[in-house]
């Protein structure tokens, strides 16, 4: 598979090109754009000042044009938190996108957006500040009403960026569990 993978709000750090490591280890071609230009963070107030700074409309512009010339390949969009939320954006709008791969994050989507049966996977910590039971129903609806096969995989006790080892959320075992299920998602596209 090919593979766009966006970062979180804390930039292009260690854990994403570690992840991106993995998919490669696992046969897919895989990209990590970097939408803050070499910026990253150590605390979520720092990176979510940044991304406020460079607003919505500038990310998905730097992501698109990240992905405009893999985007005939058929691609996998991919990322995590903020970068799942550009991500799922990016793969409703591309009728060539082959997979969405949510981890940790969510957004809102067009009352227009419609997809022929795409497969998406959306990975949250169980409960996760940032995405709701209430929130998480409503995107599953909404999702399936724009054609996705949706599936969601919940990890109690886990916190938001659960994946990142180098932040306070890391939980190993949520994070070994999500890549498991992660990848055989991947191989099934």
């Amino acid at each position: 598979m090919n593979i766009m993978l966006f970062h979180s709000m804390y930039g292009l750090r260690p854990a994403v090109e570690a992840a991106a490591e993995r998919l490669r280890a696992a046969g897919h071609k895989v990209w990590t754009p970097d939408l803050y230009e070499g910026r990253t963070f150590d605390s979520a107030e720092e990176g979510m000042a940044h991304k406020e700074e460079i607003g919505k409309d500038e990310l998905l512009k730097r992501a698109v044009l990240a992905a405009a010339p893999y985007s005939e390949r058929g691609l996998v969009y991919a990322g995590f938190s903020l970068g799942a939320s550009i991500a799922q954006t990016l793969a409703l709008g591309d009728e060539k996108a082959r997979g969405l791969l949510l981890l940790h994050g969510t957004s809102d989507i067009a009352e227009t957006a419609s997809v022929d049966e795409l497969p998406v996977q959306l990975h949250v910590a169980a409960p996760d500040p940032f995405e709701t039971d209430d929130w998480l129903n409503t995107w599953y609806l909404q999702m399936g009403r724009t054609g996705a096969d949706v599936e969601i995989y919940r990890y109690a006790g886990a916190g938001h960026l659960y994946t990142d080892p180098e932040l306070p959320d890391y939980d190993e075992e949520a994070a070994e569990a999500t890549w498991r299920v992660a990848l055989g998602f991947l191989d099934s596209l």
